[in-house]
């Protein structure tokens, strides 16, 4: 199962970089505009799902504490719960990613707060939020 978990990271990276190391670059944009890009780390989840769905079902559809802790007890649960994290992550960077591009926020602003939101997407994406309310480049005020 490790070998599935470090998968749920090397699927989901290379998005990342190309997001932060190469956010100009034109076969970045094309690359990130596609939703497709969620789909491996939506694939690593099913395969650690397969083995624990029914637990997985009765931990999310009557959740409690003590149904969580247990069901995290499974090697099998936290991959999913890893590549579940792992893919929203990069649902909302690629969303931050298109947002910056089309409000024209600068790469050197954007990269440190790309890698903040995938380290930390509850710090990353209210800090985008604030930084969006600035006025669009060009726009009226």
């Amino acid at each position: 199962m490790s070998t599935l978990f470090d998968l749920a990271f090397y699927v989901v990276a290379p998005f990342w970089a190309l997001m932060v190391f190469a956010p100009t670059w034109s076969v970045t944009h094309r690359v990130i505009s596609s939703p497709l890009i969620l789909l491996p780390g939506i694939v690593v989840w099913a395969i650690a799902a397969i083995p624990v769905f029914p637990d997985l079902w009765a931990a999310v559809s009557q959740p409690t504490l003590a149904k969580f802790t247990a069901f995290l007890g499974d090697d099998n649960a936290v991959t999913l719960i890893w590549a579940q994290v792992l893919a929203w992550d990069l649902f909302i960077g690629r969303w931050m990613y298109l947002e910056s591009r089309e409000r024209r926020i600068h790469p050197l602003i954007m990269g440190p707060l790309l890698v903040l939101t995938v380290l930390l997407s509850p710090i990353g994406v209210p800090v985008f939020l604030l930084l969006r309310m600035k006025p669009r480049v060009g726009s009226a005020v």
